[in-house]
């Protein structure tokens, strides 16, 4: 029996990644860069085991057990068993025909499009090169199970390459900086709206095929728009410029919802509490005369917000006082506390915007940037007990 655990990050975009040139291989149309968030507030979590006695390939994902014949479950697994075969030199090396067994569990809702996905391929294809002894580069093999699983194998902000070869194996990803370079960074999830995850996902990957085949302003963003931000906002990571940042990232996320809409028949994801949303946050910058606040919105009406330490507690209050929770319990704000505080007046003069009903924002997970995957090495921390079964 061998047996490994490990845990891996959710990452959002800065500079978004939509349409395939490549559906197989998951290659990108476009560079992309992302913030790895820290796994403290979010991960998935995932045990592999494989063993002579396992009469076949099984996988359970949250609770429920799974069919293993996902094309993209089956190419990620098979890439690190030829990897596997490779390197074996040593005593000790798993034999690659034993069959596998795999656990894998979010600690945040799967319905809420955070990139659950992104995590449990980095998570899944971390796990099982630590458990084949796979070393090397693996975010080409994780980007083939889910195309921002690659940026979820790298902590700090990290950026996907394109590539140009045609079999892919120079669309890889890299580290920009470390978690501990911009310490003073934070991350607001305003979640609105929970969704069917297997809805969601067949959603975007028709969307992307869509929007690659219909949308002219695509053509454009590709390039033109994504090279000269990629350039900027990278300077912008390095340099810790959080007034340029900001304004990069909301650009590029306009401009990826205003492609989505270009497309025909077009894809509306952000809803009006979205744009809501959008509205606060200009009317909040204006109001104190410069970038405080970053949003960015995936596929989905949900925000994710970049803003600087000392500015959370302020505007979360004015968070909830524009969207009113429905109770403020600990359901409500998760993740990394944060201490109440009063709005001025003249703030709330200046922003100009009446409260909305309340309830509309279901919670808020405050977080900031984090490590890439680690391996978990307490035998407690296991999904998969002695048997190779889950725990649960």
């Amino acid at each position: 029996m061998n047996i490994v655990t490990c845990i891996a990050p959710v990452n959002i975009a800065v500079i978004k990644y939509w349409g395939k040139r490549d559906e197989k291989l998951i290659l990108p149309l476009n560079d992309s860069i992302s913030a790895t968030l820290n796994t403290e507030q979010m991960h998935a979590k995932t045990t592999v085991m494989t063993s002579p006695e396992f009469k076949e390939d099984k996988i359970w994902l949250n609770g429920k057990e799974e069919s293993f014949d996902n094309p993209r479950l089956q190419n990620c697994l098979k890439e690190i068993r030829r990897r596997a075969k490779e390197n074996v030199n040593s005593e000790g090396d798993i034999d690659c025909s034993w069959c596998v067994h795999i656990c894998s569990q979010n600690n945040f809702p799967t319905a809420a499009g955070l990139a659950s996905s992104a995590a449990g391929y980095a998570c899944l294809v971390y796990a099982l090169a630590e458990l084949y002894k796979v070393e090397g580069d693996i975010t080409a093999i994780a980007r083939q199970g889910s195309g921002s699983a690659c940026r979820s194998i790298l902590g700090g902000f990290v950026h996907w390459h394109q590539g140009s070869a045609s079999d892919g194996s120079d669309s890889i990803a890299t580290q920009i900086v470390p978690e501990s370079h911009w310490s003073q960074l934070r991350i607001l999830i305003l979640v609105f709206l929970e969704r069917k995850l297997d809805s969601y996902r067949s959603k975007c990957s028709l969307g992307m095929q869509k929007t690659a085949e219909t949308s002219e302003l695509l053509k454009h963003r590709i390039s033109h728009s994504v090279p000269r931000r990629i350039q900027e906002i990278t300077e912008a990571i390095v340099s810790k410029n959080f007034e340029k940042f900001a304004e990069l990232t909301m650009k590029d996320s306009n401009q990826f919802h205003a492609v989505c809409l270009d497309t025909f028949p077009p894809n509306v994801y952000m809803n009006d509490t979205s744009h809501a949303i959008v509205s606060l946050i200009h009317a909040y910058n204006n109001a104190l005369g410069e970038n405080k606040v970053a949003y960015t919105f995936d596929a989905g009406p949900n925000a994710c917000l970049y803003l600087l330490e000392p500015d959370v507690p302020q505007f979360l209050s004015v968070i909830n006082h524009v969207f009113p929770p429905a109770s403020q319990t600990s359901e409500y704000l998760k993740g990394i506390p944060v201490e109440s505080t009063p709005v001025p007046k003249s703030l709330v003069t200046s922003i100009g915007l009446e409260p909305q009903e309340s309830g509309l924002l279901k919670y808020v997970i405050h977080t900031k940037v984090g490590r890439g995957p680690q391996i978990l090495t307490e035998s407690n921390q296991h999904l998969l007990n002695e048997s190779g079964q889950p725990k649960f």
